[in-house]
């Protein structure tokens, strides 16, 4: 989708609200951190979801009405609000919501921002780490201020390291037979469980590449376009470019055809 090009100093601004909701989130979990209360089960026992969301959700919807009274937003907590227009944030207020229960260090906060559809910038700030990765849309991606590449890892044998993602119900079986093709070609795979920084430790070359069944969009909305900025690439299984797909796959760019092949049905 084409816009007239945004002004740099909206992008700036647009970035600064997304950056400091972002904070204001991760404030909210350290808080909270190791006492957690309240805790109530939504989909199934696994599926941890704190006080801790809720206020981390409230805070972030203030920080954005307090610029952007207008804008809807789209959150994992409160459903969407406000109407359906040119601007969207979407955001997780507490993406790692079962490792943060269990004082696992793997969470962080999502904040981005869709202008007529399209991701334009993202904010993902990991409270434990103090790392804030951060990206505008043909502004490229940052770490902290600093910016961020994808590895340059050409072939899943270098040896590549992914990481893929489970669903909290018991649906999760679909992903055991990528898992598995995977694991017999010998590369190493991770779980972190938090899809937001898994997409941005592609970004940042910690990782080479990435994939998940079953996200949603609060999940990958701000990662993906880091990764993006960074020199990746993100697709769905078919290989079409949106993170929104039934599969999110992602990855340095030269690994991408390489792990499509790999996620491919009925091999």
């Amino acid at each position: 989708m084409t816009h007239h090009a945004t002004p740099p100093e909206q992008m700036t601004h647009w970035l600064e609200v997304a950056v400091r909701a972002a904070r204001a989130a991760g404030a909210v979990h350290l808080a909270h951190l190791g006492r957690v209360g309240g805790v109530r089960a939504k989909s199934s026992f696994a599926d941890l979801v704190t006080e801790v969301d809720g206020e981390a959700e409230r805070v972030i919807r203030a920080e954005i009405a307090a610029d952007f009274p207008d804008h809807a937003v789209l959150g994992e907590e409160e459903g969407a609000q406000g109407e359906p227009g040119r601007y969207r944030w979407v955001v997780d207020p507490l993406d790692g919501t079962v490792n943060y229960a269990h004082g696992y260090p793997v969470f962080c906060a999502s904040v981005a921002l869709e202008q007529d559809g399209e991701r334009v910038v993202g904010a993902v700030y990991d409270p434990t780490r103090g790392e804030l990765f951060t990206a505008t849309r043909g502004g490229g991606a940052f770490l902290n201020g600093e910016p961020l590449r994808v590895s340059g890892v050409p072939t899943l044998d270098t040896p590549a390291l992914l990481a893929t993602g489970f669903p909290y119900d018991t649906s999760g079986e679909r992903n055991l037979a990528y898992v598995a093709r995977v694991l017999r070609l010998g590369v190493p795979l991770r779980r972190p469980g938090a899809a937001a920084l898994d997409l941005c430790n592609v970004a940042c070359g910690r990782m080479d590449g990435y994939w998940e069944l079953g996200v949603q969009p609060w999940d990958v909305a701000a990662g993906s376009l880091i990764l993006e900025e960074a020199g990746g690439r993100v697709s769905d299984q078919a290989g079409l470019t949106t993170p929104y797909g039934p599969m999110i796959v992602a990855t340095n760019g030269a690994l991408h055809a390489e792990l499509l092949d790999l996620l491919r049905d009925g091999e």
